[in-house]
Formats: C-alpha cells, sequence, structure tokens
C-alpha cells in the first residue's frame, strides 16, 4: 500500500510525498478489526492508561489526540490528569495501581514531566509489558538484542513507512541525525535488523553534511528547523523528517520540521512532510502497541490460569 503522492509544480521537478496521514488512518483501521475481535474473544476492549502531570498546553494536545484515536480505535482509555504539583511518591504509587489493573493493558506517561519528578524513575516503573512507549530498560535492551519488545512508536513509524516505500531495505545506506533515546537510538537497531548499514551523526559530529550525503535513507530527529538543505541531501534519497518546530513566516506562525523542505523535496526521491508525516504515525503505532501488548497480556494469563 504505497502512500507516496506526487506534487506537481509548475516552476520545479516534482515532489514525492509520503504520507504519513493516510498510512495512519489504514494502520488505525486495522488495529480496530483486531481490537474489535480482541473483545469479542475476551469481554472487553484492550485498554490505555494516559497520564498527564501539569498543564503544558501543547502535551494537553497530545493527550486529547491519543485519548481519540484511542476511541477510534476500539481501545478503552484511561486518562488521569494530575496537577503539576503531584509528588513523585504519589506518580509512582498510581503507576503502580495502572501495573495491576486487568483492564489497562498499556501505561503512557506523557513527557515531559514537572522538574521534580525523576522521569527515568517512573518510565522504569511501568511494567514493561504495558511500556507500550516502549521506554523501558528491558524493552530498550530486547530492541538493542534484536529480540521481541514493544517498540518506541516514532522510530517504529519511520520504519513502517520507509518499508512501505522502499520495500526490502537490506544493503541500504542509512544515516540518522540525533542520538536521542526517543528517536535517534531505536531508529538505529530498528534499521541495524533490516540489515541497513547505520551511522548516526549529532552535533559533535565533524561535517555533518557531508555524512548525510552518503545516505540512501536520511532520518532527521535533531529538534533544530529546517536545518538539512538540499546540499545534505543525496539525489533520489527517501527522506525522513521527524522533527516539528513552530516558527514565524511571514507574520504567521508554522510548522516545520527539521528539514528544509522546500529546497531537499525536488532532490530527495521521497519525503515525509511537516505536519501530516511522522506525527499521525506516532499516534497510529501507539495504537497498534497498545492492541499487541493486550494480546500478549492476555495470552499470559491464559497460559497461567
Amino acid at each position: 500500500m504505497k502512500m507516496t503522492q506526487q506534487l506537481d509544480q509548475t516552476l520545479s521537478p516534482q515532489i514525492h510525498i509520503i504520507d504519513g496521514k493516510e498510512f495512519a488512518e489504514t494502520l488505525r483501521q486495522s488495529v480496530a478489526i483486531g481490537a474489535r475481535a480482541f473483545r469479542e474473544k475476551r469481554g472487553r476492549a484492550p485498554g490505555l492508561a494516559v497520564v498527564l502531570v501539569g498543564q503544558d498546553p501543547a502535551s494537553q494536545v497530545y493527550v486529547r489526540t491519543k485519548m481519540k484515536k484511542a476511541l477510534e480505535s476500539g481501545i478503552d482509555s484511561f486518562p488521569h490528569l494530575l496537577d503539576s504539583s503531584t509528588s513523585q511518591a504519589d506518580l509512582l504509587q498510581l503507576i503502580e495501581k495502572l501495573n495491576n489493573d486487568r483492564y489497562v493493558h498499556g501505561i503512557l506517561v506523557q513527557l515531559p514531566l514537572p522538574a521534580h519528578i525523576d522521569e527515568s524513575k517512573i518510565i522504569t516503573a511501568i511494567d514493561p509489558a504495558k511500556d507500550v512507549d516502549g521506554f523501558h530498560p528491558i524493552n530498550v535492551g530486547l530492541l538493542g538484542q534484536g529480540k521481541a519488545s514493544l517498540v518506541p512508536c516514532t522510530p517504529l513509524g519511520c520504519l513502517m513507512m520507509l518499508k512501505d516505500h522502499l520495500g526490502n531495505l537490506s544493503g541500504k545506506k542509512a544515516v540518522i541525525v540525533g542520538r536521542s533515546n526517543i528517536v535517534g537510538k531505536p531508529m538505529a537497531n530498528l534499521l541495524l535488523q533490516e540489515n541497513c548499514t547505520v551511522t548516526i551523526v549529532h552535533s559533535r559530529t565533524e561535517d555533518l553534511y557531508s555524512e548525510c550525503r552518503q545516505a540512501d535513507i536520511l532520518v532527521v530527529a535533531m529538534g533544530k528547523a529546517e536545518f538539512i538543505n538540499a546540499g545534505a541531501i543525496k539525489p533520489g534519497a527517501v527522506v525522513i523528517d521527524v522533527g516539528i518546530n513552530r516558527v514565524d513566516k511571514g507574520g504567521r506562525s508554522v510548522l516545520v520540521g527539521d528539514v528544509d523542505f522546500d529546497s531537499v523535496g525536488p532532490v530527495a526521491g521521497a519525503i515525509t512532510p511537516v505536519p501530516g508525516g511522522v506525527g499521525p504515525m506516532t499516534v497510529a503505532c501507539l495504537m497498534g502497541n497498545t492492541l499487541a501488548a493486550a494480546e500478549a497480556i492476555e495470552r499470559d494469563r491464559a497460559a497461567r490460569y
């Protein structure tokens, strides 16, 4: 199901767009079918608990979107909206309660957390079987070993789009811009499992653009608006832009990626837009992870009892 479109441009070459929004909707429909079958077999839907601490506006938007998509996917959502003054001890107590709740199959704690809460302790407290973000050290370790695990949603969505567009990734030269635990490192492990030759570049890399120009696949997740331009692109490369930045253009506030879309688009073989590229896939993969976690947890329960 190749989700690639061409944008006809009068004065420049055609740009091949990887449509994350359309791909995500197809994935969500597949999850909805699986969730319906799960409900018919188990007598209840897969359950996702979403925990938000504080009133960060962006986080509130993300949480509302996730709960809406859960409903559309046939997944029960259990929101826990906590005051910013919530203590670490109280948050850990809530997570323990959710770990033991048989109706909750996935636990997502929206990041960032307030400064007085240690994110690593919160992530580690989540039952790895319910860690639908894929951030728990056990899931990170399993991914690094190439074993089955819950995988972080953003790199998983990127991989799905790459495989849909390119098919077999074996032997491709992949360059990842950014070394975060959320995107860069898990993305590298996923591409290694597909037999790509993987390079990670970052803020300390010498001649970063030269490294990027070697890439058949370029995944950019660095948090700098429109930093990657056409001078960093091998003609025909597939470019996945994970960045999302709000900037002022002509007196208007607009969202842009870490890639300069206008200059890179005509050079690349295909490119994800911002918005409408990676973002929708991240949420769709969260729903997929929740369904996968629910099925695994219920299989384990059936085997034990």
